[in-house]
């Protein structure tokens, strides 16, 4: 697996977590679940075209 992609990964975790802390402090609880909701997509649409490889490489080993 690519370095850079596991630091945008977590690079993206560190801003949503500090984005629902600021907003779960300031009392905006629907915000900060809003923002952990995106920030879950975003790691997933980063993360698919590497699933799919996983799944190609996973056919290729069992010849399916």
């Amino acid at each position: 697996m690519d370095v850079g992609l596991i630091l945008k990964v977590v690079g993206v975790g560190m801003i949503v977590t500090v984005a629902c802390q600021i907003l779960s402090k300031a009392g905006r609880d629907e915000q900060s679940m809003l923002v952990s909701l995106s920030g879950i997509v975003l790691v997933l649409l980063m993360l698919i075209g590497k699933i799919g490889e996983l799944f190609e490489t996973i056919k290729s080993v069992f010849g399916f």
